[in-house]
């Protein structure tokens, strides 16, 4: 006797949503995420315009670490100091867009978790300041400004959109 056992495809193992609760999940998604390319072109852009860029960038990580390389422009505040400088340093009405090392770290989220419970409207950068640093845009150090050239597996080479 012939048993025939049939492979389970491992990535439909569990359906898709439907395409009505993919659409409520991926619009929600981009209200709670920014990427770190829409970031930096919208802060070029209003850099050379003069203009504001309509939110805050902030920087949730330690001393150290913003010493050894931030965004240009972000407001340094740790989460741990969250609840009690938020008030001061930042304005309820702006929108904030906190950042932490990577996508391996989630200190953006829980910075953007104690922004949100005081009452502050937020979004987390996807990548963090490593995919800043790895997409090639202009960082700021201890020491003064810095940059390094894209890194092709996370930024087109030849072109400053990637098309997505």
């Amino acid at each position: 006797m012939t048993t025939t056992t049939s492979q389970v495809n491992a990535v439909l193992r569990t359906p898709p949503a439907s395409p009505a609760a993919a659409a409520a999940y991926f619009s929600a998604s981009l209200a709670f995420h920014a990427d770190v390319s829409d970031v930096a072109s919208v802060l070029a852009a209003a850099a050379v315009d003069g203009t504001d860029p309509g939110f805050v960038v902030i920087d949730s990580r330690s001393t150290a670490s913003w010493d050894q390389g931030h965004v240009p422009g972000a407001v340094h505040l740790p989460t741990a100091l969250i609840p009690e400088q938020a008030e001061r340093l930042l304005d309820r009405s702006v929108p904030v867009v906190t950042y932490c090392w990577g996508p391996g770290c989630n200190g953006a989220t829980r910075a953007a978790l104690a922004l949100a419970e005081l009452g502050f409207q937020v979004k987390e950068m996807l990548g963090g300041f490593e995919y800043w640093v790895r997409e090639g845009f202009a960082y700021e150090t201890w020491e003064g400004p810095a940059e390094k050239a894209a890194d092709p597996l996370t930024a087109p080479v030849d072109s400053d959109d990637c098309g997505c």
